[in-house]
């Protein structure tokens, strides 16, 4: 059984909050929960969460959707292309994880251990 985690960090790329999800599911069915409450101006994500809902409930936030539209989408939705390059903090807080091995290679057999491994990693990476 696979999981993926589904995480969001703030402007200075340090996690705010993370979401485990199965491994077949949809990364997109994890968003509105992980955005719940949360006041932000722009939401930056790759081309998975390009959908349409997600960017109909960012509009009613009045947050800017920096999201690449697929490229079956009929009708493309530009995105700011310089804004778009700040989204390699979230890739670079995936690498800081990774550098822990027990996250890395998922040795918690039930999901509430892995998500404490995640959040003790979470809480050493915000101390260094």
């Amino acid at each position: 059984m696979t999981t993926k985690v589904l995480a969001l960090t703030d402007a200075l790329g340090n996690l705010a909050r993370f979401k485990l999800l199965p491994g077949q599911r949809s990364e997109i069915v994890g968003v509105p929960d992980l955005i719940d409450g949360l006041n932000f101006g722009a939401m930056l994500a790759d081309k998975a969460f390009d959908a349409n809902s997600l960017r109909q409930d960012l509009d009613t936030r009045k947050a800017q959707a920096v999201i690449p539209a697929k490229t079956n989408r009929r009708v493309h939705i530009p995105h700011d292309e310089e804004t778009y390059k700040w989204r390699h903090l979230i890739e670079n807080y995936f690498s800081k994880i990774k550098e822990f091995r027990g996250i890395n290679t998922r040795y918690d057999k039930t999901d509430a251990s892995y998500e404490a491994s995640w959040n003790l990693a979470a809480t050493i990476i915000a101390l260094r």
